[in-house]
């Protein structure tokens, strides 16, 4: 008998929500198998075993989705009759960023490429083991992103419509957008006619501590707490895209884990958005940031990426199915995001 509950092999474990994912299933008793090009950036890893690798390569893949026991890890030498399968496989890894990284332009075909070939080289080898093993018991959690909502339903910044159902006609503002909706079409199209268990989710904009904050790959929490942060004590200026009128939801990582586990342990496939309801302009977000810093903020509106004008969170369907709902103010998130933050900055100082 294992003194294990589950086993859990996690892709992109050292980017954000898998760093935070794979903290949250040691704390529940699963043995987990950490995958990423690199280690997590702000904090030490809490996977019983983490394999450094490029998902994009297949043979890498092939290797990594077979289990070999807690005691045996990913180098041994053992044959494949000896090897099993995962209980679930959550599937993080992307070629993604902020705004400044997305919408540009400058890295559509990469975005494209990258997150695409690790999505199909996860399903195409699990099918392929499955298949040697004789069974289907793997469960594939897919994270896919508001991002593929069509852009006419979020032109009115005040009354976005992102329900589940209203993602067709689809029309996506980015090719970011189109690849995640192309990805969660290809997830559901392996369980239609291979039977495979997924679970996807549609997630808003989510932020808090050890996720990327400089740099150009940060989105707007993080880089509106950095600009707010290196503000001197009696406060100042800091650059503001657009006019700030566009709108967002920003959902805090502990409740994205949260309605994230709800949905692998339902029957639920999806796909369901996870995130806030409490829509903020930018503007709001920066005026919050200088709340929770104590802090007189001017905002310089400039040029520069915007997305949609419009993005909120509909949660009826999870609230539905899961019986989750976000329960944490935006300016409590914030205020835990910007004192990481400003640890990190006074770190370096």
């Amino acid at each position: 008998m294992s003194e294990y509950k589950k086993t859990a092999l996690v892709l992109g474990a050292g980017g954000f929500i898998g760093s935070h994912m794979v903290k949250r299933l040691r704390s529940e008793g699963y043995w987990v198998r950490g995958v990423d090009l690199k280690y997590p950036e702000f904090t030490s890893t809490q996977a019983n075993e983490f394999v450094q690798g490029d998902l994009r390569d297949v043979n890498f893949v092939r290797r990594c989705i077979k289990y070999a026991g807690p005691y045996n890890n990913f180098y041994a030498q053992i044959v494949d009759k000896y090897l099993g399968t995962f209980d679930e496989i959550y599937q993080f890894a992307a070629d993604m960023g902020g705004a400044g990284f997305v919408f540009t332009g400058e890295n559509d075909a990469d975005i494209m490429h990258n997150s695409v070939s690790i999505n199909l080289n996860v399903l195409e080898e699990q099918r392929k083991w499955n298949e040697t093993k004789g069974e289907n018991k793997t469960k594939i959690f897919y994270s896919g992103s508001a991002c593929m909502y069509p852009e006419h339903n979020q032109l009115d910044p005040d009354n976005p419509d992102c329900r589940e159902e209203s993602a067709y006609p689809a029309a996506p503002d980015s090719e970011y957008g189109w690849e995640k909706l192309f990805s969660e079409r290809l997830y559901f199209a392996y369980n239609r006619n291979y039977s495979i268990p997924v679970r996807v989710a549609r997630y808003h904009n989510i932020f808090g501590p050890e996720g990327t904050w400089e740099g150009g790959r940060e989105k707007a929490p993080a880089a509106i707490c950095r600009k707010v942060a290196y503000l001197p004590e009696d406060g100042g200026a800091i650059e503001v895209w657009g006019d700030g009128l566009q709108t967002r939801s920003f959902l805090f990582i502990d409740e994205c884990i949260e309605a994230t586990r709800r949905l692998m342990d339902s029957d639920f496939m999806g796909p369901v958005n996870i995130g806030s309801e409490e829509m903020v302009t930018i503007n709001e977000l920066v005026e919050t940031a200088a709340k929770v810093a104590g802090k007189e903020v001017q905002k310089i509106h400039i040029d520069g990426p915007l997305g949609v004008r419009g993005r909120n969170s509909n949660n009826d369907l999870i609230r539905e199915k899961l019986g989750w709902d976000y329960s944490q103010t935006l300016e409590e998130g914030i205020r835990i995001t910007y004192n990481w933050i400003k640890r990190q900055i006074d770190d370096e100082a």
